[in-house]
């Protein structure tokens, strides 16, 4: 039996997909000027909205399953240890095995391992967001090893050497004019006659994929679910491709975050009501796939599952940031919020953009590895509301900022100028004094409602992002002793 440890270290520097190379103000600033971009976004992510909203609002208990799913986490995070040893034991009753991974680099070693025991040079892969959170495509390439993508928009991303840029659909950015130059530029035999009509891109991508199903030996998944009572993962999408991946090869190696396991079948069963409705708008996924160990003659006959930390234990170790291990990923928070829809999913610097992203990537690689990231939202409170799990991102989001002020130890500009603030708002001389000062303000307005952006550093840091209001003829104490002055 294996040992579980609490509070290992976050995910390492240097491998993986969790740290940008800007932070998130200045790759948000690029984005922004990018008006195809916006467009792209805007377009996809108020269609996904409008569907997700006529399916959700279907169900008279919809509330009620939200707050079951939310319990149902909660419970199982406080007794993950105890959940994943009955994984184990499952899965390995079943004839799998089971390995653990502290982090992204012992889970890439790992998978390597396994892959060059049977002796390919390629796999196919079912859409995981966990391979990509460690890396694992680059790993494997290190080591002459061939991955394919097999979902239509992971496909498009690697294709196009490109970056996910969205938990659901990783190439939301891109339109389907762009698309077709991609299948043309880089699919070895497409017809040349191809037009970016959807079905025609779609049947061009199934050509392509086919013969990569029927040679693959080995696959490699993700899951969005583990159920511990009996061992069994599962993985639902809409294409096909994973029911391919998940039976053709002889050999399925599985990654999974540990926070993706659920105790009982009857848990499985409400996730499976959120989950579609509020991912891709729909009432239940088309292809919702099951699996536990193997089975002699049917299906891969050796099987892998991988159960990734990677940061996760040292998030499950805050008492408030521990709800981000929550997420079922259904991505239904970046489709309603505002700043994710002007900057799309690169800007975060992780493979887990929007609201989600900026909770969940600081606490997995340390807060101060992403510190700007919880401060890459309006705190509007849209994504709690659509969160199918209510995860209260937004309060996560303010202790995450807490978290950073405190690593500072006030030694930025900004603590400088609060602690000189409270130093006058503590003493009455000083703060009339410090009245008098703002007036001066009004100089600088020229007569208009805020104060100019280009104000000198360090409040050009303020100004940048914020309207800072033209200071008033008359303040609040002055105007009282006036008018009780008789």
């Amino acid at each position: 039996m294996t040992a579980v440890f609490l509070g290992i270290p976050t995910a390492p520097r240097g491998v993986g997909h969790l740290r940008g190379d800007q932070s998130f103000p200045d790759a948000a600033r690029e984005a922004l000027r990018d008006g195809q971009l916006r467009a792209n976004l805007g377009h996809a992510t108020s269609t996904i909205r409008g569907k997700r909203a006529a399916v959700a609002a279907e169900l008279p208990d919809w509330a009620e399953l939200r707050a079951a799913a939310k319990a149902i986490k909660t419970a199982t995070m406080a007794r993950l240890d105890e959940h994943l040893l009955v994984l184990e034991r499952q899965v390995t009753a079943r004839g799998g095995t089971v390995h653990w991974a502290r982090d992204a680099n012992e889970a890439n070693a790992i998978v390597t391992r396994l892959v060059q025991a049977t002796g390919a040079d390629e796999v196919v892969k079912v859409k995981s967001m966990a391979t990509q959170e460690i890396g694992l495509n680059e790993a494997l390439e290190a080591a002459g090893i061939a991955a394919h993508e097999t979902d239509l928009a992971e496909l498009i991303v690697q294709l196009g050497e490109d970056k996910p840029s969205h938990i659901l659909v990783p190439a939301i950015h891109k339109n389907r004019a762009e698309i077709r130059e991609i299948f043309l530029r880089t699919m070895p035999g497409v017809d040349p006659t191809l037009t970016d009509e959807p079905r025609r891109l779609a049947m061009a991508a199934r050509a392509h994929l086919r013969e990569r199903f029927l040679r693959a030996r080995v696959a490699i998944s993700g899951a969005n679910f583990a159920v511990a009572e009996t061992g069994t993962l599962a993985v639902v999408e809409s294409e096909g491709n994973g029911r391919m991946c998940l039976t053709l090869p002889q050999t399925l190696i599985t990654v999974m975050g540990i926070e993706k396991v659920v105790p009982t079948w009857r848990d499985l069963e409400v996730f499976l009501q959120l989950l579609p409705r509020s991912s891709t708008g729909e009432r239940m996924n088309p292809y919702t796939s099951m699996w536990a160990g193997v089975i002699p003659g049917d299906g891969p006959q050796e099987f892998h599952l991988v159960l990734l930390d990677n940061g996760r234990t040292a998030t499950l170790a805050d008492e408030i940031g521990r709800e981000a291990l929550h997420c079922i990923r259904c991505s239904a928070c970046l489709n309603v919020c505002p700043v994710y829809e002007r900057t799309g999913g690169h800007a975060y610097g992780s493979v887990y953009p929007g609201p989600i992203g900026a909770v969940l990537s600081p606490q997995l690689t340390g807060v101060e590895d992403n510190a700007s990231l919880p401060y890459a939202s309006s705190l509007c409170g849209a994504c709690y509301d659509v969160c199918p799990v209510a995860i209260d991102i937004p309060s996560i989001l303010v202790h995450l900022r807490a978290e950073h002020v405190e690593a500072q130890q006030h030694t930025t500009p900004e603590a400088v100028a609060f602690r000189a603030l409270s130093k006058a708002m503590s003493s009455p001389r000083l703060w009339h004094l410090a009245q008098k000062a703002a007036g001066l303000g009004r100089f600088l307005s020229r007569g208009k409602a805020t104060l100019p952006a280009a104000l000198p550093p360090p409040a050009s840091k303020w100004t940048r992002t914020r309207d800072l209001p033209t200071p008033p003829a008359k303040t609040f104490t002055s105007q009282w002793a006036e008018e009780h002055r008789s």
